[in-house]
């Protein structure tokens, strides 16, 4: 079965629209726990629109005892320290997740939208893959299915791959469909064949998870805003359940 991780950044986003700290994103961490969510996922970035460094260290706190919830952080390695954000591996130095996601996001984009160039970058990749893995923690790498990059993130030594499925949801109920989908039905073929894992996230929803869930050596798939708005209109008990239930 692929693991359910929730990820808490829009709940974030709404607390941070006010003062104080409602909605809690810790309480919320509980309760996808609680209704059975296999992980939790938080994306910090440097302007702190959403989660915060005091929340990814809370949220360590809470998932850390929990043998079958797994904590993941992601986010650009390279993003530079500000204010009270000391940066992504400083943050995964200190709360110790079991897993850190590696995302080539600039500062000031809206959201995540494309995988790593490893031709360009591949040897910085290797080497905060090499020390995030000498802390205990298992890197994953966000990639588009793009197969001579898959191999590359092979050869720097990734434990797993996070399949960027923006493409695919866009082209959901079109004939462009099943294209995009084979090519990442064959990216999850390849990245199996080289001993690495498969994630995959980004706006994956009710309509299209189960399609994409049928993709063979899929482990786990991060979702955060469609969970959070179907939460509004099902509950979140009924929203988390309705996922799982796709990818059982």
């Amino acid at each position: 079965m692929t693991a359910l991780s929730i990820n808490l950044n829009k709940i974030a986003l709404i607390r941070n629209s006010r003062e104080g700290n409602y909605p809690d994103p810790i309480e919320h961490a509980k309760r996808c726990i609680n209704y059975g969510a296999d992980g939790i996922t938080v994306h910090p970035r440097p302007d702190q629109r959403h989660i915060r460094p005091g929340d990814v260290r809370l949220l360590s706190e809470l998932v850390r005892p929990l043998s079958k919830v797994e904590f993941n952080i992601e986010g650009n390695p390279f993003a530079s320290a500000v204010a009270d954000y000391p940066g992504l591996i400083p943050l995964a130095e200190e709360t110790l997740p079991d897993q850190c996601t590696l995302v080539p996001d600039a500062d000031n984009q809206l959201t995540s939208d494309h995988g790593f160039d490893l031709l360009a970058q591949g040897d910085q990749v290797a080497s905060i893959i090499k020390h995030l893995q000498s802390l205990g923690v298992r890197v994953s790498l966000f990639m588009d299915p793009d197969l001579e990059q898959i191999r590359l993130a092979s050869e720097i030594g990734a434990d797993r791959i996070e399949l960027y499925t923006g493409p695919y949801a866009a082209a959901w109920g079109t004939n462009a469909l099943e294209s995009i989908f084979q090519q990442h039905i064959d990216a999850a073929k390849l990245a199996g064949s080289l001993g690495m894992g498969v994630n995959a996230g980004h706006d994956l929803n009710l309509h299209n998870l189960g399609k994409f869930a049928s993709i063979a050596n899929l482990l786990e798939v991060s979702i955060g805003h469609a969970l959070t708005v179907d939460s509004l209109a099902l509950g979140m008990a009924s929203a988390v359940r309705s996922y799982k239930a796709l990818l059982a």
